[in-house]
């Protein structure tokens, strides 16, 4: 490497980082995952397209590792705590028994349909069982869905990953299998000890952060991001999970109004999109497409078992004991998109060396794309088609907080849903405490100074100030009335 093969990479990855930026606005438009043109565009560069040979499984894999770990990281600082926390019973049940009931069916349907041997159909089964949270949620952004459902699928998809590593992990491995028995022991020993680190690392970190005064702003999201990848390399070296502690942490840190959330969050937002680019365009090289042909069928067989069969009778029996109505069941199984998760862990084979290694690879890589085709753009009519979405809660009232230190306050961004109660309020109606004003809002483009007769509208967007004294009272007060209108509170005195 010199400085001109730098020069060279710098102005390749740059264009190829352009086009999938491009390549998000085209998969908005269009629903589908952005996945499926990231993984276009190393197909296009690789042996059977400009010609990039590129054969390397095991920096796939470690590569891959290192993007999920952003991606999971991400995903938990994005999650409202508020939101997963009703569903996070169901969620658990789903990610770890749901799961081997995925794995078991895809496998019996892998080995009797398609002819392949148990020790292949289970690391098949347990590949494919896992879903992706951005998958889903480029698809779901379009869909108004009720917040136990978008809680659910979002802990499902943080949560599931780990069993299934594990899964992978143990399948791939040459030699006999453990029992069952030994398989559940240790995925419940790893997921114990994974969700431990990242509990601890979260409340630490959060703690730390909240009562260390750094010097700069953009230090914070360093810091942030140093702790998720701390809790995964620390669940990892203590032999639980790491992807389980990461998203723990991340999602623990997330809430817990840290000082410069929206840049935190903007930070990890970008590390991901470039996690996310990479890790598709090197899967996308590493697969030959003049190769695949003879696991088109077997592809399009396991596919069809795990989206109609498999996924909906893990959906059934893990959650109806929660009395989840069967069009809210129905969405779930529609909605178990695969994505990044299941074609990396089909780069574990062929690392170890495990038999058909590159035909699980072919398999997985082929399901993988043709049912995010299928299910991403389908997935809103199939919400329509359920009455799912029709009339649902709209969104919460966003806050984010950051201090004024030298002035001892704090400055509040407020954004109002369109459909928020405090629609219709006037500034003087919002009761804020003494020490707190709304010095201005952000209407369709244009800001302006507002006065204590100003009417607020769906959409408005506030900035307000407070003293330290008094900011999370102002914060009460605003949740308040967004959800119960000028009057909430009423009774309790000044928005208490």
């Amino acid at each position: 490497m010199n400085v001109d093969h730098l020069n060279q990479l710098l102005l390749e990855f740059s264009v190829i980082l352009l086009v999938a930026v491009v390549a998000v606005r085209i998969s908005t438009r269009s629903g589908l995952p952005s996945l499926l043109i990231y993984l276009g565009i190393g197909v296009a560069l690789g042996q059977n397209g400009i010609g990039i040979t590129f054969n390397n499984a095991e920096l796939t894999q470690v590569l891959g590792y290192a993007a999920l770990v952003v991606i999971l990281a991400e995903g938990g600082l994005k999650t409202s705590w508020r939101e997963v926390r009703p569903a996070m019973p169901a969620a658990t049940v789903l990610a770890t028994l749901g799961v081997g009931i995925s794995v078991f069916v895809t496998a019996a349907g892998a080995h009797w349909l398609v002819g392949l041997d148990w020790r292949t159909s289970l690391l098949l089964g347990a590949i494919v069982s896992s879903t992706d949270a951005a998958a889903v949620f480029s698809v779901l952004r379009m869909v108004p869905l009720p917040h136990r459902l978008t809680g659910l699928l979002e802990a499902e998809s943080g949560f599931n990953d780990a069993p299934v590593v594990i899964l992978v992990v143990a399948f791939a491995t040459a030699g006999e299998l453990d029992p069952w028995y030994v398989l559940v022991g240790t995925i419940a020993a790893e997921l114990a000890i994974g969700a431990a680190v990242g509990l601890a690392v979260g409340k630490l970190g959060a703690f730390g952060i909240k009562h260390v005064a750094l010097p700069s702003s953009g230090l914070y999201p360093i810091a942030v991001l140093a702790l998720t990848v701390l809790a995964y390399a620390g669940g990892a070296l203590l032999h639980g999970s790491g992807f389980l502690a990461v998203y723990i942490s991340a999602l623990v840190l997330g809430n817990a109004k840290l000082p410069h959330g929206p840049a935190v969050r903007g930070f990890a937002d970008g590390l991901a999109w470039i996690g996310q680019i990479g890790m598709f365009v090197l899967l996308g090289l590493l697969c030959t497409p003049a190769t695949m042909g003879s696991s088109v069928v077997p592809a399009l067989v396991i596919g069809a078992v795990l989206v109609f069969v498999a996924r909906p009778l893990s959906v059934v029996l893990t959650l109806t004991p929660f009395r989840l109505p069967g069009r809210e069941q129905a969405l779930l199984s529609w909605a178990g998109l695969r994505g990044a998760v299941p074609i990396v862990l089909a780069t574990i084979p062929m690392v170890s060396g495990a038999p058909m290694a590159q035909n699980v690879f072919n398999i997985v890589f082929i399901l993988v794309v043709v049912f995010t085709l299928l299910q991403g753009p389908t997935l809103p009519l199939v919400a329509r088609r359920l009455r799912i979405g029709e009339g649902s809660m709209g969104q919460d009232l966003g806050i984010e907080s950051a201090p004024l230190e030298k002035l001892h306050g704090h400055l509040l961004s407020v954004a109002l849903a369109p459909n928020s109660r405090m629609s219709g309020v006037e500034i003087g109606e919002l009761r804020l405490p003494a020490g707190a004003a709304v010095t201005l809002v952000v209407r369709e483009g244009s800001s302006f100074v507002p006065d204590k007769t100003t009417v607020l509208r769906g959409g408005d967007e506030l900035l307000v100030v407070t003293t330290d004294e008094v900011g999370e009272a102002a914060e009460r007060r605003l949740r308040a009335v967004d959800k119960g209108g000028k009057l909430a509170d009423w009774l309790n005195g000044r928005g208490a």
